[in-house]
């Protein structure tokens, strides 16, 4: 017998039971919850779902690579990421390395699929074991980006440093060594250098004490590492790095008019960038040029705010846009226009008005070019594949779906979500970060 079963009394049990009601589908849009009313998940639809809590909310994270393979199916998984904090003080904050194991799927009532004995473990439904490790920060935390590792390569040695980006409310951008804190978690009785761990190994002053958002790391060789940052004051600075260590380009990019929200590295150009801005643009800039200014552009891109952008790393030519009027937009770059040429605005090849809120996190998937996730203030996360058509023949909408684009795959809730990133070594495998804390999971629909 089920634990959760509710058993009929005893004088009523002779009596014709009805069938439970079926539960109602909560439609964004649609349906508004009355005060009484909370939203369950639907336990069939997950293949794996965990949320964890945490000590203060963490606006920003960005996962890392680890050794346990390529492409894996087996539960449990094991997840690595690096976050920062918004506690109640600027030096109570932290940069928080976590390691999420035991990260098994989701137990399915009456789901007689994993009855094998050599599949018995995968579908225990267990608590994940949470284990951290963190240094102090200054200030809030913005953003966080790990630097980029090649998927053929293995984690760096614990000699070797594995860099982290963190934007700090106060308007500096530290760099951090977090390869000691990954082996502190991994390797019982090792012993932290603080020297090495506890400080930044370099900081960005460029900006003074304009705070920022916007970041990115260049997929580049650890000999060479380009980092981009953009502030509130709309100013981008590129800081490098040789052997000898990191330095700031002295001259910012200038194009846009209003806060940088966002900053991607193209994935097939190494000299080529995009941003977006407060200023409803979505600007395209070559390190090359002269004057350091952008060389191509969408204006506008949005009626309001471009908060985020993502460029697709299979097809190179794709990006899209979330806006602060809550809408994604997927731009082909071959259209955009060329500076100082009389080219009309380009017109996205897709745009999603779905969303309740704005937009405030979007990625592409790492291994299927047509799919992209995003996150809104409206607590919802949506996964959408472009490669689905609506088909007419097979249609069979009620007034409640009928407005529901083809192309959405699936929405997860989760309160005050503010990023997400897919995880490049799990297929499907979807992490993201709200008031509350982190959710992971997976889902049928990828």
């Amino acid at each position: 017998m089920d634990l959760d079963e509710v058993m009929p009394a005893i004088e009523e049990s002779e009596e014709s039971e009805e069938p439970s009601a079926a539960p109602n589908i909560f439609i964004p849009g649609t349906h508004t919850l009355a005060e009484d009313e909370v939203l369950e998940p639907d336990e069939s639809v997950y293949v794996m779902r965990h949320s964890t809590g945490v000590d203060w909310p963490c606006l920003s994270f960005d996962v890392l690579r680890d050794n346990l393979g390529e492409e894996r199916q087996r539960f449990p998984h094991t997840v690595w990421i690096v976050t920062g904090t918004q506690a109640d003080a600027a030096k109570n904050n932290e940069i928080v390395v976590y390691k999420m194991s035991s990260l098994h799927k989701t137990q399915k009532s009456g789901d007689e699929s994993d009855s094998d004995d050599d599949e018995e473990d995968d579908a225990l439904d267990e608590d994940p074991i949470i284990e951290y490790r963190s240094v102090p920060h200054l200030g809030g935390v913005n953003r966080v980006r790990a630097q980029p590792l090649p998927s053929s390569e293995p984690l760096p040695p614990p000699t070797q440093p594995y860099h982290v980006a963190s934007w700090s409310e106060t308007g500096k951008v530290y760099i951090w060594d977090v390869r000691p804190l990954i082996e502190s978690l991994e390797t019982p009785g090792y012993s932290l250098v603080k020297s090495r761990s506890s400080k930044p190994i370099f900081t960005i002053d460029a900006h003074g004490q304009a705070e920022g958002f916007a970041m990115d790391w260049a997929s580049s060789g650890a000999s060479s590492i380009r980092l981009l940052t953009g502030d509130i004051n709309s100013k981008i600075f590129l800081t490098t790095s040789t052997v000898s260590g990191f330095s700031v380009l002295s001259q910012p990019f200038t194009s846009h008019t209003s806060s940088v929200e966002d900053i991607q590295w193209s994935p097939a150009e190494p000299t080529v960038f995009g941003s977006c801005s407060a200023d409803r643009t979505v600007q395209i800039w070559d390190v090359r040029s002269k004057g350091r200014k952008s060389v191509a552009g969408i204006d506008p891109a949005h009626e309001s705010d471009v908060n985020v952008i993502s460029w697709n790393k299979g097809t190179s030519y794709l990006l899209v846009s979330g806006g602060d009027e809550g809408v994604i937009k997927v731009w082909d770059l071959r259209n955009v226009q060329k500076k100082g040429t009389s080219s009309p605005t380009p017109i996205p090849i897709a745009s999603f008005n779905w969303h309740n809120g704005p937009i405030t996190s979007l990625e592409w998937h790492p291994n299927d070019s047509s799919t992209f996730a995003a996150s809104s203030a409206d607590n919802i996360v949506s996964l959408w594949d472009l490669a689905v058509e609506q088909d007419d023949d097979e249609m069979n909408e009620t007034s409640d779906t009928k407005d529901i684009p083809p192309q959405l795959l699936f929405n997860h809730h989760q309160k005050d979500v503010k990023e997400l990133h897919w995880h490049p070594q799990i297929p499907g495998a979807v992490i993201s970060t709200g008031a509350d804390g982190f959710d992971v999971f997976s889902t049928i629909a990828t």
